[in-house]
């Protein structure tokens, strides 16, 4: 009983943080939700689900979310697929320094802030003096792009920036589940006349099942909540909202409009939308047993 008193004394302030800093925002922004709030006012009504019912015929809301959807698929989809195959592809290196030096610079983009690393690639996409479009110009002879200004091409163009700053991450956690494998397992299979394609998946990838689930479902959340490189490459949501997600627009609507009741809408059906996607993951990709 003394321990279990110990041990509740110790958690107590880290449930004191998750109440403060975790259940309370979540449980205070539902509750907006259901007022036409706006913080200049002294007087807020409750409204109830007026909030979401507008949410139906708002075309802002229902283009944003076909874009948020599009994104998380498409770079969770390639994300995990890179790297992974870059995964292996370092862990099949033969000295163990080569194979830090490439985690190291395929981790760096994580550690610059999202924001400054915007900017730059903001450069990058620049139309006329941009390196972009100067490399497809003298390389290959494509008229230049404005890859930020027109709205077939800012999405992918926001896509290939994620890609670059945000594999990094998961390269790192790839690899440590791969070094991970008992090399019994190869041993055994190099014997039986297994190549590398073999191998990885009749091997690799089968063993890294828990590792895959975990990052597919970290990815997905991370991807659902950025927020920088939109506000940064597709300025006002980008042309046509091309460019608009979720996040940027319960931000706009927020933090410009001050309709913060409205907004928290948006942001409630954001958090149902991430778990209703996270649950299926985990659901198709349950792992039951271990090596």
């Amino acid at each position: 009983m003394k321990n279990n008193r110990f041990v509740y004394f110790v958690l107590l302030p880290i449930f004191i943080l998750l109440a403060v800093f975790f259940v309370l925002p979540i449980v205070g922004g539902f509750a907006i939700s259901f007022f036409d709030y706006n913080p200049l006012r002294a007087i807020n009504h409750f409204i109830g689900f007026e909030n979401f019912g507008k949410l139906i015929s708002d075309k802002i809301f229902l283009k944003s979310t076909v874009n948020t959807l599009v994104f998380v698929g498409i770079t969770v989809t390639l994300n995990i697929f890179i790297t992974l195959v870059l995964a292996q592809l370092i862990s099949m290196l033969p000295w163990a320094k080569f194979r830090a030096f490439f985690r190291v610079v395929f981790f760096m983009p994580c550690v610059a802030p999202l924001i400054a690393s915007s900017v730059v690639w903001g450069g990058l996409y620049a139309t006329k003096y941009g390196l972009i479009n100067n490399m497809l110009k003298n390389l290959f002879g494509i008229a230049p792009v404005n890859w930020l200004g027109t709205a077939s091409h800012v999405m992918p163009a926001i896509i290939i920036f994620t890609l670059w700053a945000d594999i990094g991450y998961n390269i790192i956690l790839f690899s440590a589940g791969m070094d991970g494998i008992p090399p019994d397992f190869y041993e055994a299979a190099e014997i039986d006349g297994a190549g590398m394609i073999k191998k990885f998946f009749y091997i690799t990838l089968p063993l890294l099942g828990r590792t895959v689930s975990f990052v597919v479902a970290m990815t997905i959340i991370s991807h659902f909540q950025m927020f920088a490189q939109f506000q940064v490459l597709a300025k006002l949501g980008g042309p046509e909202n091309s460019g608009n997600v979720l996040t940027y627009y319960i931000y706009k609507t927020a933090f410009q409009t001050k309709d913060m009741g409205y907004a928290s809408a948006i942001a409630v059906v954001l958090f149902i939308l991430i778990m209703i996607v996270t649950v299926i993951q985990q659901r198709l990709n349950r792992v039951e047993w271990g090596y």
